[in-house]
Formats: C-alpha cells, sequence, structure tokens
C-alpha cells in the first residue's frame, strides 16, 4: 500500500491484514489493473480474519478523482457497509450503495481501495442511505474523519485495485446522474 501511495493518501499505516477480494474469478493482489466493466457488480466475494461477536465496517473509495494528480474530490465513497457481523456483508448495513470503477475518460489509472474497521460494537450510524443511483455524500469523502468521528481506530484489513476508462464508464455516469 506505501508502494501505491495508499498510506499517506488516505490511510497512516498499512493494515495488519489483507481482506480477499474477488470479482467472479478476478482476484483483487494488492494494485493489479481490472477493467471497470470487470468491477461493476458488487464483489462476489469479500473475507478477512474475524473474531467473534465483533462487528466490522467496510469501505470502498476512489482517492485518485478527477485524477492522481488532482485529486480535487478525495476521496470518492463508491461503498460503505457498517454492522457487518463477521464477514457477512449482506447482514449488514449498507449505507452507501456499490458503484464499481468509474474514472473519466483521459484521468488515467485510479486506486479504488477497500478497508475494514473493528467496530466497539453496534453502532448507529446517523448518515443518510445512498442509492446506487445517486453522488450524493459520495464526493471529498474522508477516510479517516469517518474513522475518528465513529472511533473506529486503524483499519484491520485492507486491499486495492486500480483501473481507468473503459467503455462501461459512461454508463456507470448516467446511472449515478439518476
Amino acid at each position: 500500500m506505501e508502494a501505491h501511495g495508499v498510506v499517506p493518501d488516505v490511510i497512516d499505516a498499512t493494515p495488519p491484514s489483507i481482506a480477499e477480494v474477488y470479482y467472479g474469478s478476478l482476484k483483487l493482489e494488492l494494485g493489479n489493473v481490472l477493467t471497470p466493466t470487470q468491477v461493476k457488480d458488487v464483489p462476489t466475494h469479500i473475507s478477512w480474519p474475524t473474531e467473534d461477536g465483533v462487528l466490522y465496517t467496510l469501505l470502498m473509495t476512489d482517492p485518485d478523482a478527477p485524477t492522481r494528480s488532482n485529486a480535487t474530490y478525495r476521496e470518492m465513497l463508491h461503498w460503505r457497509v457498517v454492522n457487518i457481523p463477521k464477514t457477512d456483508i449482506s447482514k449488514g448495513d449498507s449505507l452507501t450503495a456499490y458503484v464499481g470503477s468509474g474514472a473519466p475518460k483521459g484521468t488515467g489509472l485510479h486506486r479504488y481501495i477497500f478497508l475494514v474497521y473493528k467496530q466497539q460494537g453496534e453502532t448507529e450510524f446517523e448518515l443518510p442511505r445512498v442509492s446506487n443511483r445517486s453522488r450524493e455524500g459520495r464526493r471529498n469523502f474522508n477516510t479517516r474523519k469517518f474513522a475518528a468521528e465513529y472511533n473506529l481506530g486503524s483499519p484491520v484489513a485492507g486491499n486495492f485495485f486500480q483501473a481507468e476508462y473503459d467503455d462501461y464508464v459512461p454508463k456507470l455516469h448516467k446511472q449515478l446522474n439518476g
């Protein structure tokens, strides 16, 4: 994560564990390049080391919006699920619906970062729900600020991929315009 600037752009230190993330048979490998078409749907598998009775928060962000060299929208929130028991994301509370990568044409590779946080217990997140058809609340998200506000500490697991524009991106942007 240091080699790709995730540390310090998004977090202060590399998480102690790797979150296993698959899109079908495609496995995230700490920065491998995938296409927006390959990641347009929710990952088919995500796991990380867990503890009994503990709830987790999962975030996915893009710190490179609109470009890595001019990240004025840093970060763009792509997914937020809270109160996840073990790794059963379907039993968590999806506050920000998943949207895949949507790097605009000509903006180069963007990093899409998955971070998992251990919660101190069941937490009431007083945040609006954001559908996968809305940009509301996605721009200028701040992982550090969110983690501090909800007493999440440092991430316990993480992973990321990189992607740039392909022919799926205009469809995603149209979807996000409602």
